[in-house]
């Protein structure tokens, strides 16, 4: 491939070279017809002529030679600009051979590249302050709803409190009754009956009190791995895991996690039985309880890198919590390593009109008898009180699926940033 030419040197050459021709006709014409030209006066239109002939030619090839080395190339570099600035980013200039011109079109191409990079860049951007806007949304309905469970909370406190006091009598009474109708022979079977329906209330009662008031315990770093295979091991001994295809999937890696262990069951417990109860009448059932390790948020940021644009804010992409005081921090937003957990089964998932309240207090799709509808949101304070977060949704080939995420208290490394950062 031939390097293009500077087009100063090609323009001096040709008009050199078109001049030299030109002054040597004319002196050849000169040396030839001066000794036969009869007067001056002939001998002086005949230069005239010869210059104004040289003129012409000069005229016209230099103009050929003009339209062709800068005025044809240039007319043809402005309208590649031209399809560039009105959109055509892709579009690219060719070469001309002229140097200076191909100079000026890789400049035009790197400008057109440029552009399709910055218009990239903008657009993840926009989607990134799309993501960071949903998920301002998201934590606005659930600090609506936690201040709609708080409020719910209190009022549960005091009605349990209230109910308590006149429950714990009725049951005596009941006590009292059945002891003297023992005696005198009587039949005790509807003071039973009062009793058994005083102590369904009394549980209600509790849960309300447990939902409202989570009791206060000793928390430390604890493995997740541990409390599931002890849950695991729970419910095999007491065979609720007799008739149903049951799978317990623990990855490496998973980090310990700061609370209670004993409220982990509770939660996993409450989860996988619900899972069973979901499961009556459903050919094959089957439940799996997975256990894995994910980046937290702040892990997952990008840091600023050394190609990306001056002028360009990635703040909304770094930012850690609400404010610069640090209040407000989500656990698991600036845990470097967070922990899962997965409860799902195969049966007939959860009405779309219900995944949305699944967590309220008193809300539950059992059968009436079956449940007071505070499993789910006592479990939901329990993970909350860790730090983490519950959520719920129907798998795409049946059958619901609970996951719990918690914050690991492994240390964030610098070396870890620093790897990001580069």
């Amino acid at each position: 491939m031939s390097h293009p030419t500077p087009l100063r040197r090609e323009l001096l050459l040709a008009f050199g070279a078109l001049f030299a021709g030109a002054v040597l006709l004319a002196g050849a014409g000169l040396v030839v017809l001066l000794p036969v030209l009869a007067s001056p006066a002939e001998a002086v239109a005949f230069v005239v002529v010869l210059v104004v002939a040289d003129l012409g030619v000069l005229f016209v090839f230099g103009g050929a030679l003009v339209r062709r080395s800068v005025i044809a190339p240039m007319e043809h570099l402005a309208g590649d600009a031209q399809r560039i600035a009105e959109g055509d980013l892709h579009h690219r200039t060719g070469g001309s051979g002229s140097l200076e011109f191909d100079q000026l079109g890789m400049s035009i191409n790197a400008m057109a590249d440029r552009l399709i990079a910055d218009q990239q860049l903008l657009a993840e951007n926009v989607a990134s302050l799309d993501r960071t806007n949903e998920e301002l949304v998201l934590a606005r309905d659930q600090v609506i709803q936690a201040a709609r469970l708080a409020s719910v909370g209190t009022l549960a406190a005091g009605i349990a409190h209230e109910v308590g006091n006149p429950l714990g009598a009725i049951m005596a009474f009941a006590d009292v009754a059945k002891a003297r109708a023992g005696r005198a022979g009587g039949d005790t079977e509807l003071l039973d009956s009062i009793r058994q329906e005083a102590q369904r209330i009394d549980r209600i009662v509790r849960g309300l009190l447990d939902y409202a008031r989570p009791s206060a315990a000793d928390v430390g770093p604890s493995s997740p791995k541990e409390v599931v295979e002890r849950v695991r091991d729970l419910l095999e001994s007491q065979g609720k895991l007799d008739h149903v295809t049951h799978d317990w999937l623990f990855d490496e890696g998973v980090p310990d996690v700061v609370m209670e262990p004993q409220r982990l069951e509770q939660v996993l417990v409450n989860l996988v039985l619900n899972a069973l109860d979901a499961l009556a009448g459903t050919d094959e059932p089957r439940v799996a309880v997975r256990l894995w390790a994910e980046e937290g948020g702040v892990a997952r940021l990008p840091f600023r890198r050394a190609e990306d644009p001056p002028g360009i804010n990635y703040r909304h992409r770094r930012r850690v919590s609400k404010d610069e005081g640090g209040k407000g921090i989500d656990p698991l937003f600036t845990a470097p390593l967070v922990a899962v957990l997965e409860v799902e089964d195969n049966g007939p998932g959860i009405a779309g009109t219900a995944l949305d309240r699944v967590f309220d207090p008193f809300f539950t799709t059992k059968e009436p008898g079956k449940g007071t509808g505070l499993g789910l949101s006592i479990c939901a304070r329990l993970v909350e009180g860790m730090g983490g977060r519950i959520t719920v949704d129907n798998k795409n080939d049946g059958g619901a699926r609970f996951t719990v995420r918690l914050p690991g208290t492994l240390v964030f490394s610098n070396e870890h940033h620093d790897a990001r950062e580069s």
